[in-house]
């Protein structure tokens, strides 16, 4: 009975905008994951509101779209960093520092589930849009101030009344979904592997050949990275070790902690440790947990991890053949040498050629027609 009783409460929510807690509560699995024979599928066709995009570009690069007027969404989704920000751990608002490492957009569109702790739906990318503005340790924006700055670029105002509708005035929640719309439009492209699967053989190496049969066979990657984006959409614990500098950097422990005080977690100033989804459903059986990332575009998204402590595939495909660390879920897979390669070059082709997108040049404040504001 509980599940048909979340998926009314979700309906509920969605309906008022709610949808972070309902969805934390119920951690579906991915409409795209397979329970029978479980592969990765190729990426289907993207969909998204076209007329949108423009001006979801515009608004990702511009860094009116933070509190202080000095981040941007591709401040920490950079699209020549594979639309995350290289770090290990990632940078947070001025005068503080974020404590988990910043996860690519890349195929957003495809996922059920956003953020490592897995607390936001994934059909809503405007939700994720406005938690990464709204909140203090990122870009710290208010949507009714966002509103009044666009609404003080002309150039806006135009593309607006295109993206939307003649008349209607700019507003908060409509700039998050915008820019949701634009992170929906970033998607891998030219995959090798996408190509081998469509047919044609010579697509990937024979070397890569034999980290695919390995990744569905003895190494079973495919149980839990499986669909089109290589993602079940579940949170898993694999042990991944802490990263020193959250705890060594006062900064990162403060907004760690902070993030944990805000989600309601019992008892959160005696941790010291990232618990994962546990901040979030309050469940013991969660501590630990994060939510199973894609492999596509894995070429560009270096360093790996929630905490960013894997620095190359090859050390990400030895901890898991280790089974893990301590308290995973995982067990040691027995591979040797070559087949430990042999996967990391299949791995290597899920990446196809680098999506960039170039900023687009920043359109100027011009003071409004008094009595139209």
């Amino acid at each position: 009975m509980i599940k048909p009783k979340l998926k009314r409460l979700a309906g509920v929510f969605s309906a008022l905008g709610v949808v972070s807690l309902v969805g934390a509560l119920a951690l579906p699995t991915s409409v795209h994951a397979q329970t029978d024979t479980p592969d990765v599928l190729p990426l289907p066709e993207a969909k998204f509101n076209k007329k949108m995009v423009e001006l979801g570009k515009y608004l990702y690069f511009d860094v009116r779209m933070s509190g202080d007027a000095a981040l941007s969404c591709a401040s920490c989704h950079d699209p020549k960093k594979g639309w995350g920000d290289g770090e290990a751990l990632s940078r947070g608002y001025p005068a503080s520092e974020y404590f988990r490492n910043s996860p690519s957009i890349l195929n957003s569109a495809y996922k059920n589930r956003f953020t490592w702790d897995g607390r936001l739906d994934g059909s809503d990318a405007g939700t994720l849009v406005r938690d990464m503005m709204t909140e203090a340790h990122t870009m710290n924006m208010d949507g009714r101030l966002a509103q009044e700055r666009v609404k003080q670029v002309p150039e806006y105002v135009a593309m607006w009344a295109t993206a939307v509708k003649p008349g209607d005035d700019p507003n908060g929640m409509r700039i998050f979904n915008i820019i949701g719309e634009f992170v929906k439009s970033v998607v891998s492209q030219n995959v090798p592997y996408d190509k081998f699967k469509k047919g044609d053989a010579n697509a990937i190496s024979a070397e890569a050949k034999q980290g695919y049969a390995l990744f569905k066979g003895k190494a079973n990657c495919v149980s839990c990275h499986n669909g089109p984006i290589a993602s079940d959409g579940k949170l898993h614990r694999l042990g991944v070790p802490e990263n020193p500098e959250i705890t060594k950097d006062p900064l990162r422990h403060i907004t760690m902690l902070r993030h944990f005080s805000t989600s309601g977690m019992p008892n959160y100033m005696n941790t010291h440790t990232d618990v994962g989804s546990y901040a979030i459903t309050k469940e013991p059986k969660d501590k630990g947990k994060f939510l199973t990332q894609s492999l596509r575009d894995l070429k560009y998204t270096a360093p790996y991890m929630h905490n960013g402590m894997m620095k190359t595939l090859g050390d990400v495909v030895e901890f898991y053949n280790r089974g893990g660390g301590q308290g995973s879920e995982l067990k040691a897979l027995g591979l040797n040498d070559a087949e430990k390669k042999a996967l990391v070059a299949f791995l290597e082709s899920l990446s196809g050629d680098r999506v960039v997108v170039e900023a687009p040049k920043m359109p100027a404040y011009q003071a409004r027609t008094f009595g139209k504001n």
